[in-house]
């Protein structure tokens, strides 16, 4: 869940932060390139006001000869220090277009453009417009225009012609910035998100392994319903009631399938005493009183196996650091007898000595009932083979027979209650083995899992963890 809630909460924020950011992006270029234009609006004033006095009328009594030309010069010496020192080309224009003084010399106004449009609006009295916004990778010069006012008629106009080099890098040193702050908060952002992502879904983690515990048979896991979202809270809390009643359904069903089995024994076996003394007024081998003494021993088989899967069920496991080859091998030996009376081979293979965490006697136990499962099934003359192997944090043992195997739809079912092949009605059994032996390893938290076994038969195999940990 958190790789696809993950992904649409830094999606969200980063959309965020786009959004955000580039209108401040633009609002920085436009402060930059107004700056710039209110610094070239005050530099063609300042020389508006000396182009004034170039500008006079020779009728003027203030006049003296000379005059004309020492303004000019001064002027234009103004205008050739600045261009200089800023790089800025600029000029005092007639109206007709004709340069009263430039600097740099050969700069002339362009018939067209931005040049020549910022003119004809000084021409009518007014300042220039703004001029259309400088991005950093847009080249191009910045013009100002400003009329020379004299009497209340513009008689000449001062333009600036400013490169816009250091404009450009100015605003893309603040757009790094700002994307440094938006790097920055971003980074955040995902720190964030993976806190609450995973404060969000602890509780969920939290019940995932709590069901998982419970689906293996640790009927006491139990939800912390102290952290997470109100909703999640309540829902652990929920879960844990709903626990509580499983379990306790559970042993309910448990007290009742050992009492049932405990009371019926001694009915059963008051039964088969007073069989045995019915028998001894009928002749020897008589077919009925063997039929009802053949179901009256299954019976009472069954009730065994009922109170051992009870009692499987309900004892608590002691699970332990244990040679998991030493068992093996004792329980190969002790079964060889039978199988060399039913003419099958029964062999082991793998390392002398590996240690795992399990109960002993639940792992021996459940070791008789499939070995014992595997021997039923496999015809004479074929092989059961046992071996043991570790696989990553696991010691695997693996029991492979040579019978006739079973299908994929009974492989769903192995292990079920009283659940037996209907191929195999004949072979002697009450179904409850194999449910006895995988109640008794989920108790230290070992597994028992079938497949098929090519060419023909069955693969056991029961899983131990080898550290103490993983049970």
């Amino acid at each position: 869940m958190r790789t696809r809630l993950l992904p649409l909460l830094i999606v969200l924020m980063a959309g965020v932060l786009l959004a955000l950011g580039f209108p401040l992006a633009a609002g920085m270029a436009a402060v930059q390139q107004q700056d710039v234009v209110v610094d070239r609006i005050d530099d063609t004033a300042r020389f508006a006001a000396l182009a004034q006095y170039v500008a006079a009328e020779p009728s003027q009594p203030s006049r003296r000869p000379g005059d004309d030309a020492e303004r000019l010069a001064l002027l234009r010496s103004e205008l050739e220090r600045y261009e200089e020192l800023y790089d800025i080309w600029v000029g005092v224009f007639h109206r007709d277009g004709t340069p009263m003084a430039v600097a740099p010399a050969q700069w002339a106004l362009p018939p067209e453009g931005e040049a020549r449009r910022a003119f004809q609006e000084a021409l009518a009295g007014r300042r220039s417009r703004d001029p259309g916004q400088i991005w950093p990778w847009r080249q191009g010069r910045l013009t100002v225009a400003s009329p020379v006012i004299r009497d209340g008629d513009v008689v000449a106009v001062v333009v600036t012609h400013s490169p816009t080099g250091q404009l450009r890098s100015r605003i893309l040193h603040d757009w790094l910035v700002l994307a440094a702050g938006e790097t920055a908060a971003m980074l955040l952002a995902v720190a964030a998100a993976f806190r609450l992502t995973g404060w969000v879904l602890k509780p969920v983690r939290t019940l995932d392994a709590a069901a998982h515990g419970i689906a293996t048979g640790r009927m006491n896991s139990r939800v912390a319903a102290d952290s997470g979202p109100p909703e999640l809270r309540r829902l652990a809390r929920s879960f844990n009631e709903m626990a509580d009643n499983v379990e306790d359904v559970l042993e309910q069903q448990r007290a009742f399938v050992a009492d049932a089995s405990h009371q019926l024994r001694n009915p059963l076996s008051a039964l088969l005493l007073r069989i045995d003394l019915v028998a001894l007024d009928l002749p020897e081998g008589h077919e009925e009183i063997l039929s009802v003494r053949a179901e009256g021993k299954r019976l009472a088989r069954v009730l065994d196996d009922l109170l051992d899967l009870a009692l499987a069920e309900h004892a608590a496991s002691d699970p332990q650091l244990t040679d998991i080859a030493e068992i093996v091998t004792d329980r190969v030996g002790a079964w060889s007898p039978v199988a060399d009376r039913e003419r099958v081979a029964l062999a082991y293979s793998g390392p002398a000595a590996v240690t795992g965490w399990a109960d002993p006697i639940a792992l021996s136990s459940a070791l008789d009932a499939v070995v014992d499962n595997a021997l039923k099934f496999t015809p004479a003359h074929a092989r059961v083979d046992v071996g043991v192997e570790v696989v990553g944090e696991r010691v695997h043992i693996t029991i492979t027979d040579g019978g006739p195997g079973l299908t994929e739809e009974e492989l769903t079912r192995i292990g079920d209650r009283f659940w037996r092949s209907g191929r195999h009605q004949n072979v002697s059994g009450s179904g409850l083995g194999l449910s006895i032996s995988r109640a008794l390893l989920a108790a230290g938290g070992a597994t028992l899992s079938y497949e098929p076994n090519e060419p023909q038969g069955l693969r056991a195999t029961i899983a131990v963890p080898r550290d103490g940990h993983d049970h």
